[in-house]
């Protein structure tokens, strides 16, 4: 690799019967193409991850509430960050403050990151038929509660004493199902790919510029008590993290670009989501290629196959778990922990102080 100031990364996973999101269910997009739906990960999320796998103190967010007197009613509002990059995960996450009556202040997340998607349309993707969801009294039905109640003009009424439900079931000739179902609980499974580009130019500079600030005086004040030095970088004057944060910043962030995992998937679809390959290098154009799906026409039905291109200009890391899947592939069980060191030797050599 030159002394491009960009690392590109792209990571290949399997994910088996999982979810990624549990808000509303397993999210998904079409692909246009083929036509199938496309379970994915945010890019959000996947960020959020990686912040989360830094182990390291967060910094403490304000969340804003307003309550309404005349209606009684409390309203959540946007929740502010302290801008501090003190922290690492607003150095390294990035975030915004805009108040009334109050200056903005903005910096943009060094880490450029993909939703982690399907490595081609016929490699991963939602199942079919879905799975529904089961709550059961049938193995304990006395230590269950059962609880119904009386629905008027659509409005929920008194509830029923044990003698008026037994009334109605004799005299409707009717039962209770002993089993309640939560319907269409989609999952995810296949082979999943996401990409990380990081920006080593404001890895660990904040800029100084007071037309686009990134920082409020007096955190600005703080960060030059803390040996923040002044410096420049291709955006202008900036203040630059000293070196020996740096340092013990750069292995926990390598660390967790590598070894990430979804933690708000549920108990009962846990996936370990482990990693097949890594591909690293400093040029988009090669990493695209590096790690990808390719179609097959020697077959009667339309199918795709994982390939793991070690032409391309990149460094690859591939794990012993490729062979399940790449015919060919030869793993090594260190691949993760050398492509971690290969992050931190990339981020460590950069001349922060001297870029220009």
């Amino acid at each position: 690799m030159n002394n491009s100031p960009f690392i590109y990364l792209r990571g290949l996973r399997h994910a088996e019967h999982t979810v990624f999101g549990v808000n509303d269910g397993q999210k998904f997009y079409y692909d246009p193409q083929f036509g199938r739906k496309m379970a994915y990960s945010s890019g959000q999320q996947v960020k959020r991850s990686i912040i989360e796998a830094l182990d390291m103190p967060f910094a403490a967010i304000t969340f804003n509430w307003e309550i309404d007197k005349k209606e009684n009613k409390a309203n959540q509002k946007e929740p502010h960050s302290p801008c501090d990059p003190t922290y690492s995960d607003q150095l390294l996450g990035g975030y915004m403050k805009a108040e009334s009556g109050n200056m903005t202040v903005k910096r943009r997340s060094p880490l450029s990151i993909s939703a982690m998607r399907p490595l081609h349309p016929l490699l991963g993707g939602i199942e079919n038929p879905t799975e529904n969801l089961t709550f059961d009294r049938t193995s304990h039905p006395d230590d269950h509660d059962v609880k119904v109640y009386w629905l008027e003009n659509k409005k929920r009424g008194n509830e029923l004493s044990t003698e008026e439900l037994d009334e109605w079931l004799t005299t409707n000739r009717r039962s209770l199902p002993n089993r309640a179902f939560i319907q269409d609980q989609t999952r995810a499974s296949g082979l999943f790919v996401y990409d990380i580009a990081i920006d080593l130019r404001t890895l660990f500079c904040v800029s100084t510029n007071k037309l686009e600030p990134e920082l409020f005086p007096e955190i600005e004040e703080k960060l030059r008590n803390e040996g923040w030095v002044d410096g420049k970088n291709i955006f202008g004057s900036c203040l630059i993290c000293p070196k020996d944060k740096r340092e013990s910043i750069i292995p926990a962030l390598a660390k967790a670009i590598v070894n990430w995992r979804i933690t708000s998937n549920q108990a009962r679809t846990f996936s370990l989501m482990e990693t097949v390959a890594i591909a690293i290098s400093d040029n988009a154009n090669q990493i695209a290629y590096a790690i990808r799906g390719e179609l097959r026409d020697d077959t009667e039905r339309q199918q795709a196959v994982p390939k793991i291109d070690e032409t391309a200009k990149a460094d690859f890391f591939i794990t012993p778990i490729a062979s399940s899947f790449i015919v060919g592939s030869v793993g090594s069980a260190d691949a993760i922990e050398s492509a971690e060191q290969k992050l931190i030797d990339l981020m460590m050599a950069f001349p922060y102080e001297n870029q220009l």
